[in-house]
């Protein structure tokens, strides 16, 4: 018994996982075999749970490697679950008052979210190729069915397709590359390949191991050239899954490319510099100039997360701790901006169904006030105007970026964030100058919740939430050092 207890106690590192897998497993099971009406109770202590595990996880303090070096617990995996967790949760709240009609009132919704948030955290800590592919694979496939949910409808259907095809040729790429890995340096452990890197020559065979890793990861981000599913998708699926699959797996994919290039590719990272450098630009210059073609807020929204990912990346190629930390940083900032402007398409409702378009913003500030006071907001800190949050964003990422004289790529960075002014500036004008073409009615008391917490911390950034979210970034920065 004592043997047993010691042997529990030695996978402390993973208990957050393990409480989320036997929590989706429950789930599931009170599904089944309740009534069918309990869909929004099940929502409920999903939203719960991840609120428990995140909780854990701040006040964790078993760091360690485990499950023979295939997960690893540290300052930076904890920082990032959070973030994760944080996203999946307001997900799920966003889920609630429009599941109906979106087609997300059945219980196999919640139980699929957290089996994917599950996968993100098994990446978050993965330590192994094959650890992190289990993680990556758990994710993906809750994630495909997840976008196809409303089975009556063809663009949700078609949107499931395509990320499936597209998703299952992203692994190949990735399970190809982790292959030529494996047969170069005769490791899986990310540690164990970096000593083997770093002993050998500059081998041809790693190189092109790390460009296929570096694409499998890519679609996973929604980089450039890797991004074409990603506006198909997020019109396709329902609003609520959008707003899911802009935030937390978005963070989940960063903090795994990050600690994929720092933990086994540190002694050739000039190479994978070169890669995520041209991606950056590649992610910056597309979506900037693709937006501004966009009426339909939902693919605006995806060229606009692509554009993010790209400005994200500035941070990492500066392949350096204070890179790291922008890039933390700029992942908090950015999913509490995204989960904001969902909350505000999602609080706006009429007759003929929820927004689609720009233009049927128009003149919401007289009849919405609110919701177009607060999406003004979120559109202005996009931008990265002062002293919003996402000002701060880029901040730390173009200060990063200068600190490795990457200068050429600063300077692409703000021309590609001053060309983005033009779209979501387009949309303030058409909410505040345009004649109303539409009523919506009263949002969900749960979406003015969110639009308020979410629209306060990106106004309040700088004096509330800046300086311990600095802190706690630069320790979790520090721990992959």
């Amino acid at each position: 018994m004592v043997q047993e207890f010691a042997g529990f106690a030695s996978l402390a590192p993973a208990y957050p996982e393990m409480l989320l897998a036997v929590g989706a497993l429950a789930l599931l099971m009170i599904g089944v075999f309740a009534s069918k009406e309990i869909s929004t109770a099940i929502t409920g202590i999903a939203i719960g749970l991840f609120v428990a595990v995140a909780v854990l996880i701040v006040f964790q303090s078993s760091d360690g490697v485990i499950f023979s070096g295939g997960f690893i617990n540290d300052a930076f995996a904890r920082f990032m679950k959070v973030l994760v967790l944080t996203g999946s949760a307001f997900a799920l709240v966003l889920t609630v008052s429009s599941a109906s009609e979106n087609g997300l009132n059945k219980f196999e919704y919640p139980v699929l979210v957290v089996l994917a948030t599950v996968g993100m955290m098994m990446m978050i800590s993965a330590n192994d190729l094959m650890s992190l592919y289990v993680g990556l694979e758990l994710q993906s496939l809750a994630l495909y069915v997840v976008a196809a949910f409303k089975r009556d409808s063809g663009k949700a259907t078609e949107a499931g397709l395509k990320y499936f095809v597209l998703g299952a040729l992203s692994s190949g790429m990735l399970l190809y590359g982790a292959s030529l890995l494996y047969g170069f340096t005769g490791h899986t452990q990310l540690t164990e390949i970096a000593q083997a890197v770093a002993l050998g020559e500059r081998n041809p065979g790693v190189i092109f191991g790390l460009v296929f890793l570096l694409a499998g990861i890519a679609f996973k981000i929604s980089a450039v050239p890797f991004h074409m599913w990603t506006p198909d998708v997020y019109e396709g699926a329902p609003t609520p899954v959008t707003a899911f699959f802009a935030s937390a797996p978005k963070v989940a994919a960063m903090a795994l490319l990050i600690r994929v290039v720092f933990d086994a590719f540190e002694p050739i990272a000039r190479d994978w510099q070169q890669v995520v450098i041209f991606i950056s630009i590649a992610s910056m210059v597309l979506a900037s100039f693709a937006a501004i073609g966009q009426n339909n807020l939902k693919r605006l929204l995806a060229y606009s997360s692509i554009g993010h990912v790209g400005f994200a990346l500035v941070g990492l190629s500066a392949g350096s701790l204070v890179g790291v930390q922008g890039v933390s940083i700029y992942m908090a900032i950015y999913l509490t901006m995204t989960i904001g402007t969902f909350a505000c398409i999602l609080a706006l409702k009429n007759e003929d169904g929820y927004v689609e378009t720009i233009d049927d913003l128009a003149g919401l500030a007289r009849s919405r006030p609110f919701v177009a006071a607060i999406l003004a907001l979120f559109m202005f800190s996009l931008v990265g105007l002062p002293p919003l949050a996402g000002f701060f964003a880029k901040w730390q990422v173009f200060l990063a970026a200068i600190e490795a004289q990457l200068f050429v790529l600063a300077v692409i960075g703000m021309l590609a964030s001053a060309v983005s002014a033009f779209y979501y500036l387009r949309i303030i004008k058409v909410m505040y100058f345009d004649e109303p073409e539409a009523s919506y009615a009263a949002p969900a008391v749960e979406l003015n919740v969110v639009m308020a917490v979410t629209g306060f911390l990106v106004l309040s950034y700088y004096f509330t939430i800046g300086g311990p979210l600095t802190a706690w970034a630069q320790v979790a920065a520090n721990s992959l050092f």
